[in-house]
Protein backbone atom coordinates (compact mmCIF):
# COMPACT_ATOMS: atom_id res chain seq x y z
CA UNK A 1 0.00 0.00 0.00
CA UNK A 2 1.57 3.33 -1.03
CA UNK A 3 1.93 6.14 1.52
CA UNK A 4 -0.93 8.63 1.53
CA UNK A 5 -0.59 11.75 -0.58
CA UNK A 6 0.15 14.92 1.38
CA UNK A 7 -2.83 17.26 1.64
CA UNK A 8 -3.06 20.16 -0.82
CA UNK A 9 -1.58 23.48 0.28
CA UNK A 10 -5.01 25.06 0.84
CA UNK A 11 -5.80 22.35 3.40
CA UNK A 12 -2.54 22.98 5.26
CA UNK A 13 -3.21 26.73 5.20
CA UNK A 14 -6.70 26.24 6.64
CA UNK A 15 -5.35 23.83 9.28
CA UNK A 16 -2.93 26.57 10.42
CA UNK A 17 -5.77 29.10 10.48
CA UNK A 18 -7.82 26.81 12.75
CA UNK A 19 -4.81 26.48 15.05
CA UNK A 20 -4.41 30.26 15.17
CA UNK A 21 -8.07 30.70 16.06
CA UNK A 22 -7.77 28.17 18.87
CA UNK A 23 -4.63 29.86 20.19
CA UNK A 24 -6.25 33.32 20.01
CA UNK A 25 -9.42 32.13 21.78
CA UNK A 26 -7.31 30.43 24.46
CA UNK A 27 -5.18 33.55 25.00
CA UNK A 28 -8.27 35.77 25.14
CA UNK A 29 -9.51 33.63 28.03
CA UNK A 30 -6.14 33.66 29.76
CA UNK A 31 -5.71 29.90 29.49
CA UNK A 32 -2.45 28.04 29.14
CA UNK A 33 -2.23 25.09 26.78
CA UNK A 34 -2.07 22.87 29.84
CA UNK A 35 -5.26 24.36 31.31
CA UNK A 36 -7.10 24.07 27.99
CA UNK A 37 -5.98 20.46 27.91
CA UNK A 38 -7.40 19.88 31.38
CA UNK A 39 -10.71 21.52 30.46
CA UNK A 40 -11.03 19.68 27.16
CA UNK A 41 -9.52 16.32 28.07
CA UNK A 42 -6.90 16.75 25.33
CA UNK A 43 -3.22 16.51 26.28
CA UNK A 44 -1.09 19.64 26.11
CA UNK A 45 1.18 18.28 23.39
CA UNK A 46 -1.82 17.69 21.14
CA UNK A 47 -3.12 21.21 21.83
CA UNK A 48 0.32 22.53 20.84
CA UNK A 49 0.47 20.50 17.62
CA UNK A 50 -3.05 21.64 16.64
CA UNK A 51 -2.27 25.29 17.37
CA UNK A 52 0.92 25.06 15.29
CA UNK A 53 -0.99 23.44 12.41
CA UNK A 54 1.27 20.38 12.48
CA UNK A 55 -1.56 17.87 12.74
CA UNK A 56 -5.04 17.55 11.48
CA UNK A 57 -7.50 17.05 14.29
CA UNK A 58 -10.44 14.74 14.65
CA UNK A 59 -13.83 16.39 14.86
CA UNK A 60 -14.31 14.91 18.35
CA UNK A 61 -11.18 16.69 19.58
CA UNK A 62 -12.20 19.93 17.90
CA UNK A 63 -15.63 19.75 19.53
CA UNK A 64 -14.05 19.23 22.96
CA UNK A 65 -11.70 22.18 22.47
CA UNK A 66 -14.51 24.45 21.25
CA UNK A 67 -16.64 23.48 24.25
CA UNK A 68 -13.77 24.19 26.67
CA UNK A 69 -13.22 27.58 25.02
CA UNK A 70 -16.96 28.31 24.98
CA UNK A 71 -16.92 29.11 21.26
CA UNK A 72 -18.97 27.54 18.48
CA UNK A 73 -16.94 25.01 16.53
CA UNK A 74 -18.06 26.88 13.39
CA UNK A 75 -16.12 29.92 14.63
CA UNK A 76 -12.92 27.85 14.65
CA UNK A 77 -13.34 26.26 11.22
CA UNK A 78 -14.96 29.02 9.14
CA UNK A 79 -13.21 29.83 5.86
Amino acid sequence: MPPPEPPPEWVITHRRLIGTRIRDARALRGLSQERLGELSGVDRQTINRIEQGHVSTRIDTLLRIAEALDVPVAELVRR
